[in-house]
C-alpha cells in the first residue's frame, strides 16, 4: 500500500486513511435510501434502485481509488438523481427506462469528452481565484445541506429560509453533535468526524431521531437487480428534440458539479499544483465517467463524484486508499444495508457543518483589493447555496469573471475557453 498510494509521500498513514474512508461513508450513506426513494417515485423498484446505488457508488468509487488514486468518493448525485424524477419523468412525463437511456448516453458522452481531455481543459482553465471561491462555496452549499437536514434551518416564505424549532429533537442531535465533534477536533482527536457520527446516532436513540425498526436485523441479501438493470429504450425513440435536452442538461449539471467538487475538494487538501492544476485530473473524470455508465447499466441515475469526500479529507484522508475504504464500505452495506440505514441525517448533518467550517478558509487566499478577482469569487460563493446549486456557482462565477477582467483592460487573464464556457452559459438560460 505504501507503495502503490505513497502514503508517507503524502504525509499519511494506513490508519488515518481507512478512519478518513470511513467517515467519507458515513457522511454519503444517506445516498442509499434518498436515492432508491426518489428513483421508486418514477415506479422503478425500490430494492433495484437500492442495490444499483450501493453497485455503482462501489464500483465507481474503487476506480477512482485505484485508476485516480484519490480519496474522492462517486455515487449517484443528488440534484442529479431530482432532475431524473421530477423534470424528465414526472415533469416531461417521460419513462424511467427513457431517462435512464438519457443516463447511459450522457455517460458515453462523458467518456468522449476525457479522452480528448476537454473536461480536463476545463478543469485547468478555470482561474485560480475561481477555485479557492469554488472551495468556500461548497463549504457553504454543504453547511446548509446539513442544517436543513437537522431541520435547524428550514423554508420560509417571509424570508426564503429561516431558522427552524431548535427545541426539536432532530436539531437537539445535530447541535450536540456539532459541539462534540468541535472539542474533538479542538483536541486534535483522530477519527473526531466518525466519533461524532456515532455518539450522535446513540443521543438519538432516546429522543427517537435514531429508531431501531421491528424485526430489525444486522444483516440480510441484497435486494435482486432484474427490474431495473439494463432497461433501456430502443434506439427509434432516443432520436427525438426531448432526449437530447435532457442530455444535454444532464451533462452540464454532471460537468461543473464533478469539476467544482474536483477543484473545491483538491484546493482545501492542497492537492492542487502552483499552477492550480490538479494532477491525474484526467483519471478522476474517467472514473466518474466510467460510474454514471455503469451505474445506468444497473439501474439508477447519474454517478457523480460527492462533495462529502471533503469530510474524508478534513479527517486526513489524502490517498486512494481513503476511497478503497469508502468503495469497499459501499459494497458491504449491500449485505448490511439495516444497520447503515437507521443513522439519522441528523446524525451526519454536524459534519457536514464542520467540514463546511474547514472549506471556508479557501477565502483567505482570494484578492479581496482587486474587484476584478473578488466580485466573480464572491458570485462563486454565494451562488452555491443561494441558488442550491454547486454548477450555478460556476456559471455566475465564470460568466461574471469573463465580463469584468474583458471591460477593465485585463482581457489577458481570460481565456479562450473562458469565453467558450461563458457564451455557452448565456445561450443555456435563454433557450434551456
Amino acid at each position: 500500500m505504501e507503495k502503490y498510494f505513497k502514503l508517507k509521500e503524502n504525509k499519511t498513514d494506513v490508519k488515518t486513511e481507512i478512519l478518513a474512508g470511513i467517515t467519507t461513508f458515513m457522511t454519503m450513506v444517506y445516498i442509499l435510501a434518498v436515492n432508491p426513494g426518489m428513483l421508486s417515485e418514477t415506479g422503478m423498484d425500490f430494492g433495484g434502485v437500492f442495490t444499483a446505488t450501493a453497485l455503482s457508488a462501489g464500483v465507481a468509487t474503487l476506480i477512482m481509488a485505484l485508476y485516480a488514486k484519490y480519496p474522492f468518493a462517486l455515487a449517484p448525485g443528488m440534484g442529479l438523481n431530482a432532475f431524473f424524477t421530477y423534470s424528465v419523468c414526472i415533469g416531461m412525463k417521460q419513462s424511467w427506462q427513457f431517462a435512464l437511456t438519457a443516463v447511459l448516453v450522457e455517460g458515453i458522452i462523458f467518456i468522449l469528452l476525457s479522452l480528448l481531455k476537454v473536461r480536463e481543459a476545463i478543469f485547468d482553465l478555470i482561474p485560480l481565484s475561481l477555485k479557492k471561491a469554488v472551495s468556500a462555496g461548497i463549504g457553504l452549499f454543504i453547511a446548509l445541506v446539513g442544517l436543513k437536514n437537522a431541520g435547524i434551518i428550514v423554508a420560509n416564505e417571509g424570508t426564503t429560509i429561516g431558522l427552524g424549532d431548535l427545541t426539536a429533537n432532530a436539531s437537539i442531535v445535530a447541535l450536540l453533535g456539532l459541539i462534540v465533534i468541535a472539542i474533538l477536533y479542538a483536541r486534535n482527536v483522530k477519527g473526531a468526524l466518525l466519533i461524532g457520527i456515532i455518539i450522535a446516532t446513540i443521543i438519538g436513540i432516546p429522543l427517537g431521531v435514531t429508531t431501531l425498526p421491528e424485526g430489525f436485523k444486522i444483516f440480510s441479501l441484497p435486494p435482486s437487480l432484474k427490474d431495473v438493470a439494463f432497461k433501456f429504450v430502443p434506439f427509434s425513440e432516443i432520436m427525438t428534440k426531448d432526449f437530447w435536452i435532457i442530455v444535454v442538461t444532464f451533462l452540464f449539471v454532471d460537468i461543473f458539479d464533478t469539476v467544482g467538487t474536483l477543484a473545491g475538494v483538491a484546493s482545501k487538501s492542497g492537492m492542487l499544483d502552483k499552477e492550480g492544476k490538479l494532477p491525474r485530473v484526467s483519471r478522476a473524470l474517467t472514473a466518474d465517467a466510467v460510474g454514471t455508465i455503469f451505474g445506468a447499466c444497473m439501474g439508477t441515475s447519474t454517478v457523480t463524484t460527492f462533495v462529502e469526500s471533503s469530510a474524508g479529507v478534513a479527517a486526513g484522508g489524502r490517498t486512494g486508499l481513503t476511497s478503497v475504504t469508502t468503495g469497499i464500505m459501499f459494497i458491504l452495506a449491500l449485505f448490511i444495508a439495516p444497520l447503515f440505514a437507521i443513522i439519522p441525517a441528523a446524525a451526519t448533518a454536524p459534519v457536514l457543518v464542520v467540514v463546511g467550517v474547514f472549506m471556508m478558509s479557501a477565502v483567505m487566499e482570494i484578492n479581496w483589493h482587486d474587484l476584478t478577482e473578488a466580485v466573480p469569487a464572491f458570485l462563486t460563493i454565494a451562488m452555491m447555496p443561494f441558488a442550491y446549486s454547486i454548477a450555478e456557482g460556476i456559471v455566475f462565477g465564470i460568466v461574471s469573471y469573463t465580463l469584468i477582467k474583458t471591460f477593465t483592460g485585463k482581457a489577458k487573464d481570460v481565456s479562450a475557453l473562458m469565453w467558450v464556457l461563458s457564451v455557452l452559459f448565456v445561450l443555456r438560460e435563454i433557450f434551456l
